[in-house]
């Protein structure tokens, strides 16, 4: 190795170390033999980049690749941010009103967790699972879920044009989209089948829990006994709404736990005057039910007030902050993540219903023929009543 090439290995490994120091990710085991080699295998791959790669290296690109790299090792809501993003974050604007009712999650590109009820994204056929390749032309490759969310939003009445992937064999599709004033979807509800009621609850919104009590209040005057909660797609709203959903549910107990590495656990238990819904409940669930929607039905089935049915969840039940660098970039990390009353961990592993049954695959644009998850759900209270 050249002095000179030494010297830029040691240039572009120290803020990499103060990167991790900072963000809290190497922590004490900074300080053990096993961690070292890691940092030597770094200098090592530079080593070779800056000498033998075809074509003379940008070290900024590079370790900007570096940095993505270590944050999207962790989970799909950290991101490493770009010091214009930080001021972004740090500015604290209210965001533009105008949105298309998309959540996205990173996976290798952008994912759609959900589109929101009713929105211009549901009406053009974008569904859980999709990807979206690039946003206003600008691909979505190195972009965090962070920065994709900021960049759907924008004045009402603007236009923004999505890239969308269905399947990697087809084509993709090109869906230009007016944002529109995102108004919170209404928690419905009605008479499914005799005795069963049957309640949308598309976002954990402000009053979500109160909304969701006056529903079941309603179907319960008017006949049902029994109670199918529809968390498809419910990724939207706060954790906090979610856990006072739950309670509705839940008369004793703990209801979630909010874990926090070195900070010590925060635990959220039914109050005096909880549990006043006492009606059998299957939730059903699939791949974009998320963060709210999840601590929900990870507290009703450890008190065993419901069964899942339907796809695994998408398992994102974290809480994020802003670790700034010296350099004005920053790390975009969950620091805490919520647990279920019996402490199992629902961020990064979601939760597995009691009877797993898929979503029908449709092609872009065409809406499902049938509901075998609502079907399936219905099928297990008439199992209980025949048991």
């Amino acid at each position: 190795m050249t002095s000179r090439t030494r010297w830029i290995v040691l240039l572009i490994s120290t803020p990499l170390v103060a990167f991790v120091i900072v963000g809290g990710l190497l922590g004490q085991a900074v300080a053990k033999e096993g961690s070292y080699p890691h940092l030597r295998i770094f200098e090592d791959v530079m080593t070779l980049i800056l000498g033998n790669y075809v074509e003379e290296v940008k070290v900024d690109k590079v370790m900007d690749g570096a940095m993505r790299g270590l944050a999207e090792g962790l989970d799909a809501d950290s991101a490493y941010l770009t010091p214009n993003e930080v001021k972004q974050i740090e500015r604290n604007a209210p965001p533009p009103t105008g949105g298309i009712g998309l959540e996205l999650t990173r996976q290798y590109y952008l994912r759609v967790v959900s589109a929101r009820d009713g929105s211009v994204a549901a009406k053009s056929g974008i569904r859980t699972g999709d990807s979206v390749r690039a946003i206003d032309g600008q691909p979505t490759r190195n972009m965090s879920a962070l920065e994709g969310s900021r960049l759907l939003r924008g004045a009402v009445g603007s236009k923004v044009v999505l890239t969308v992937l269905r399947d990697s064999l087809a084509d993709p599709h090109e869906v230009t989209l007016v944002r529109e004033a995102e108004n919170a979807a209404e928690i419905t509800g009605r008479i499914q089948a005799p005795g069963v009621g049957y309640v949308r609850v598309p976002a954990f919104g402000t009053g979500a829990a109160q909304k969701l009590h006056s529903q079941i209040n309603t179907l319960s005057k008017g006949g049902a006994t029994r109670l199918v909660l529809d968390l498809r797609g419910t990724a939207q709203g706060t954790i906090e709404e979610g856990i006072k959903a739950a309670r509705l549910f839940i008369p004793t107990g703990q209801v979630a736990t909010l874990e926090a590495r070195g900070q010590g656990n925060t635990v959220h238990r039914a109050e005096k005057g909880d549990g006043a819904v006492t009606l059998p409940v299957v939730i059903l669930s699939t791949a974009g039910t998320s963060g709210p929607a999840e601590v929900f039905a990870a507290a009703l089935i450890d008190h065993k007030k419901a069964t899942l049915v339907g796809e695994r969840t998408l398992g994102r039940a974290g809480v994020q902050k802003l670790v700034k660098l010296p350099d004005g970039s920053g790390l975009w990390m969950t620091w805490a993540r919520y647990l279920s009353p019996t402490g199992v961990v629902i961020h990064g592993t979601g939760l597995i219903p009691s009877v797993e049954v898929e979503e029908p695959d449709v092609e872009f644009g065409d809406a499902p023929k049938s509901d075998p998850i609502l079907d399936k759900a219905l099928e297990q209270f008439q199992l209980k009543a025949v048991a």
